[in-house]
């Protein structure tokens, strides 16, 4: 069985499923400790975020 979760944890990796949990470990390791600090983005804040900086610039062959 812990192979299972151990390939169910790589496909959410893989997919981008896992990027707000990651995201948010590593404010708490990194941002977290410091008070000027903002508090971290929301779900829906980080994911508009994420969507943004992906399709921004020209995507497009011609």
């Amino acid at each position: 069985m812990n192979w299972l979760k151990r390939c169910w944890r790589r496909i959410r990796q893989l997919s981008g499923d896992d990027a707000y949990e990651r995201y948010l470990q590593h404010y708490a390791e990194h941002h977290a400790p410091l008070a000027e600090n903002a508090p971290p983005l929301s779900k829906a804040e980080f994911f508009k975020q994420w969507q943004d900086n992906k399709w921004k610039g020209l995507k497009r062959c011609c």
